[in-house]
């Protein structure tokens, strides 16, 4: 068995037909897009054919894409600019404890600026409730941001409920799709949504460029300047090799939705399952059914997630224990705390999320080593050994 993939929430790797087609545009087709001669002419159709495959894929106009360098820059550009451009109206921003840093971060910065964030709570499974969306507007309020699946647990969130609330309202909604774009059903009609934000290399595109969608009518203001790319909202010579292989990125991963759901769900399935049937004293997180199709995530009590991850990776899997953005921190998954687990319930987390060249086969040998290394890790700690090993009996003396 070679080396086994099992982190495609982290990133994927870029499709060989993506990375084809975007090697034209780094040599041959190299033009700058603002320049009016014969090279410029040609890139900028190009760009402007990958926006309309972007827009398509989600069910927007093609004016409503602006090119962004990724799911972060996406996040803030769409907090901070519907924050800035609405700032007369009110100054209350709506998220929960459980979004990406790329959306709490930016909160804690408008914040600092003089800007009321309320952060809603979510249940044992990670999902927030739209209820405590409707108790949390008031007057002031000018902005609902809810990701639309969390990247750690795979919770899908009731994002067309409370898309339905907001409308009703009158108040902007943004939702981060970085992790649900080829895995669900995404259309920002059908979601009521007014700010989408895309990952590329999510979807066996590129790093470094995505795409905000932004709703024709929305007050928002451009958090970037210095030129007039992007209808003059965001600035900066375009990414065209990138933008290209973005546009066939979304072209593909809806076009084989379906297909990769199934396969997907199944795998997932598989891995739920056996890691369940064959290992004691776990959690699965996340809610069981709301829960994206590619996404397992379990803690393992009296275990630390960086030794099993580790152990896995000598075994030749990849895997995580949360998000990539803070696989550097010692602290344990925001996510998970948020949920009521506890720091030592939570140190203890395995995120496998799969992705379409993973295989039945591959799967299986994940089942055949996990059950095997949990067992070696849980016999070297002193909180397994006290609370579940049977206790030696007292040699008695005749």
């Amino acid at each position: 068995m070679g080396r086994i993939y099992m982190d495609h929430s982290a990133t994927t790797p870029v499709d060989a037909d993506i990375a084809q087609a975007m090697v034209k545009f780094m040599t041959e087709d190299f033009g700058n897009p603002s320049s009016i001669h014969s090279f410029g002419r040609d890139v900028k159709k190009a760009v402007e054919e990958a926006r309309e495959k972007v827009a398509k894929a989600i069910g927007a106009d093609a004016r409503e894409i602006i090119f962004t360098s990724g799911g972060t820059e996406s996040d803030n550009a769409a907090i901070i600019g519907v924050a800035t451009a609405n700032c007369k109206k009110g100054s209350h921003i709506i998220t929960s404890t459980i979004e990406h840093h790329a959306v709490l971060d930016t909160c804690h910065h408008l914040e600092k600026n003089g800007f009321k964030v309320t952060y809603l709570p979510v249940d044992e499974y990670g999902m927030v409730k739209a209820e405590d969306v409707a108790k949390a507007i008031t007057d002031d309020t000018i902005l609902i941001t809810i990701m639309h699946a969390n990247n750690e647990v795979g919770t899908i969130q009731p994002i067309a409920e409370i898309g339905r609330l907001a409308k009703e309202k009158g108040i902007y909604f943004h939702v981060d799709a970085v992790q649900t774009i080829g895995k669900i059903p995404v259309n920002v009609d059908e979601l009521g949504v007014d700010l989408l934000s895309v990952s590329s290399h999510k979807i066996y595109g590129p790093k470094g460029v995505g795409c905000l969608y932004i709703r024709k009518g929305t007050r928002w203001t451009p958090i970037t300047f210095g030129g007039a790319q992007e209808r003059k909202r965001r600035a900066g010579t375009e990414n065209t090799a990138s933008i290209v292989g973005l546009g066939m990125a979304m072209e593909k991963a809806v076009a084989n939705l379906e297909q990769e759901v199934t396969k997907l769900t199944k795998l997932r399935d598989k891995l739920i399952n056996g890691i369940t049937a064959n290992i004691d004293h776990i959690q699965l997180n996340g809610h069981p059914t709301f829960r994206l199709p590619n996404n397992v995530n379990f803690s393992f009590h009296f275990i630390e997630g960086e030794s099993l991850l580790l152990s896995l990776d000598m075994k030749g899997i990849a895997a995580s224990s949360g998000s990539a953005c803070t696989s550097g921190s010692l602290d344990p998954s925001h996510v998970l705390l948020a949920m009521g687990i506890s720091h030592e319930v939570a140190h203890g987390s395995l995120r496998l999320t799969l992705g379409k060249m993973n295989t039945e086969e591959e799967v299986n040998y994940v089942l055949e080593v996990l059950p095997e290394i949990v067992e070696r890790l849980r016999q070297m700690s002193p909180l397994y050994d006290q609370n579940y090993q049977p206790k030696k009996e007292c040699c008695q003396h005749v």
